[in-house]
């Protein structure tokens, strides 16, 4: 939705979109912008090339539709093409190629209109595991190098970290938080960003300080040991996936952080299932990312029971 919005697709009931170069939409003053006028490009997810025309006619499709001068179309056509390697494609029809292929063609259509503002929607998702990891480089290095501003929807936490330079979280058709990379993968403001961004949010009470300077919190279910904090009352924590350790018996080392809880849930992280995240029934639930390895020699499955540890300093406090 908000992508058609941008396109002029839909009509908002209210509010404001503007650009640098000026207002499409003003819901007190009337102003609306159509699609035909805005300088638009716009890749759908399942790219919409036009079976029955070739690579280069589909490319030439928006140009033509705006009315540009038939000794310019063949020139910037092939220019637009060659930018995504896909020259030699310009003879084939979309049946032709591979997902990967198309994803050049469709991008190359948009692109070759020079728009101000580029539109992807769930561009990746279209390609297999293995297309989709070496099209993903391909696909940064492009956009880096544009002069137009890209907005990109995503359901897949690792493409929006490697492309979004700002990153929005929409929960429920509101934008819940906004940021840098960073500053997100740093202070997630809620539950659904931070499983979004594969960590762990866990919410408590101050409750004593030690000596060692580490400071107790009350969280559901026990209490955890965390960093240094100023000041008293509730705080938000975080712990990466990664450093949360597995095992069958309760462990006797360093680790201050220590729960116990069935395994419910194993799921392989792409692209080949090397690592896996691994979601413990602990109070508070827990997810802990551990080796393929490490399942194996410790013959862990759902209903296993394990100790789920973490070091004190391993948490992150907002």
């Amino acid at each position: 939705m908000v992508l058609r919005l941008l396109a002029g697709l839909m009509r908002p009931l209210r509010g404001v979109i503007a650009t640098d170069g000026g207002v499409w939409f003003d819901g007190e003053s009337g102003t609306f912008l159509p699609a035909r006028d805005r300088p638009v490009g716009y890749v759908a997810q399942d790219y919409a090339l036009f079976p029955h025309l070739s690579v280069a006619e589909n490319v030439a499709f928006g140009l033509k539709a705006v009315g540009a001068a038939r000794r310019e179309i063949g020139g910037r056509v092939h220019r637009a093409l060659e930018r995504l390697d896909a020259a030699p494609l310009a003879a084939r029809r979309p049946h032709e190629l591979s997902g990967g292929q198309q994803q050049r063609v469709a991008l190359a259509r948009a692109l070759v209109l020079e728009p101000e503002l580029l539109l992807l929607d769930e561009p990746l998702s279209a390609l297999d595991v293995q297309a989709r990891r070496s099209v993903r480089g391909e696909l940064r290095r492009l956009l880096t190098s544009l002069p137009c501003a890209t907005v990109y929807v995503t359901h897949n936490p690792t493409e929006a970290l490697v492309f979004g330079d700002t990153i929005a979280v929409l929960e429920s058709g509101r934008i819940s938080q906004s940021g840098t990379r960073g500053d997100l993968m740093r202070k997630p403001r809620s539950a659904f960003a931070a499983e979004f961004l594969g960590l762990n949010l866990l919410r408590g009470t101050v409750v004593g300080r030690e000596r060692s300077g580490l400071v107790r919190v009350s969280v559901r279910g026990g209490e955890l040991f965390v960093p240094h904090v100023e000041g008293e009352g509730e705080v938000t924590m975080t712990v990466h996936p990664r450093e949360i350790t597995l095992a069958l018996e309760r462990p006797a080392g360093s680790a201050r952080n220590v729960f116990e809880g069935e395994i419910e849930e194993i799921v392989p992280e792409p692209p080949a299932g090397e690592l896996v995240r691994i979601s413990v029934a602990t109070s508070p639930p827990l997810v802990a990312e551990v080796t393929r390895e490490s399942v194996e020699a410790l013959g862990l499955g759902p209903g296993r029971r394990v100790h789920a540890s973490f070091k004190a300093a391993a948490v992150s406090v907002q």
